[in-house]
C-alpha cells in the first residue's frame, strides 16, 4: 500500500515549534501552513481550523498513541475553549491528561515539556 500524503508525517519525530502565525508554523527547519498535531514520534498536518471541531475523531492519532503520551496540550487558536466532559473522560480512560489554552501559550508549554523530555503531545490550531 502506498501511503497518501495524510498517511505520512511532516517529520518522523517530535520537535520544538520555532515560530507560529500567518496561518502556520515553523519547526525543524521546515514550515507548514495549517494546524499541527505533534506526537512523541511524529508531527502531522491536522485538519482542524476551529476548536468546535476538536473531538475523539480529530484526535484519533492521540488515542492510538496514548501509551506513549502522558499529557495533551490543545492550542485553540485565539479562542478560549473548554473541552467537553465526554472528551476529557475519553482521554482520562486512556490515561492522557488534557490542558487547553490559546495556541501561543500552548506552544510555549509544549516546547518546555519536550525540552524536559516529557511524554507530551500537542494539537495546535493555526492562528492568522
Amino acid at each position: 500500500m502506498v501511503p497518501t500524503p495524510s498517511d505520512a508525517p511532516h517529520l518522523p519525530r517530535s520537535a520544538p515549534i520555532d515560530a507560529y502565525g500567518n496561518g502556520g508554523f515553523a519547526f525543524a527547519d521546515m514550515s507548514h501552513r495549517g494546524s499541527l498535531l505533534c506526537l512523541p514520534d511524529a508531527i502531522w498536518a491536522w485538519p482542524v481550523t476551529k476548536a468546535a471541531e476538536i473531538d475523539e475523531y480529530t484526535l484519533s492519532r492521540v488515542f492510538a498513541a496514548a501509551n506513549s503520551i502522558d499529557s495533551l496540550i490543545i492550542g485553540t487558536g485565539t479562542d478560549v475553549w473548554i473541552a467537553p466532559n465526554r472528551l476529557r473522560e475519553a482521554l482520562r480512560t486512556v490515561h492522557v491528561g488534557l490542558d487547553s489554552m490559546q495556541t501561543g501559550p500552548a506552544i510555549r508549554t509544549y516546547n518546555i515539556m519536550i525540552g524536559e523530555r516529557r511524554r507530551v503531545a500537542a494539537a495546535l490550531i493555526a492562528v492568522p
